[in-house]
């Protein structure tokens, strides 16, 4: 009576670990999948990939008061000067997804107003 419990519980995983490495290989082959795939990667294509948080636009001074201040209230964060004439920018990490960026956007709203997430370029 054992060895036939044994057996069919043996049956029972062996079906159900083949039945799902074949439903999740008919999902991976599946059109939809390709075309949204392909849709993403057009998109990384034109947009750059990640994000970043801009905290200042506007004249070198303020710019470079705004990264000093950033830099000693957040020690360890990337921080970044960039220059787009004629504007200068504080643009702080480097974020894989809007959802990180957006996570640490709530935490320096708390020190700094009116800063937004970005998509970094190519």
């Amino acid at each position: 009576m054992k060895s036939k419990l044994t057996t069919l519980s043996f049956l029972i995983v062996l079906l159900a670990t083949s039945y799902n490495s074949f439903s999740q290989n008919s999902t991976n082959e599946s059109a939809e999948i390709k075309d949204i795939v392909s849709k993403k990667r057009s998109f990384n294509s034109t947009f750059g990939f990640g994000y970043r948080i801009q905290l200042y636009n506007g004249n070198e001074s303020k710019a470079r008061q705004f990264m000093a201040r950033f830099r000693a209230e957040f020690p360890g964060n990337f921080s970044k000067l960039v220059y787009y004439a004629p504007e200068w920018k504080v643009q702080v990490g480097n974020y894989k997804t809007k959802l990180e960026a957006d996570k640490d956007l709530i935490k320096f709203q708390e020190k700094f107003s009116g800063i937004i997430v970005i998509p970094m370029g190519k």
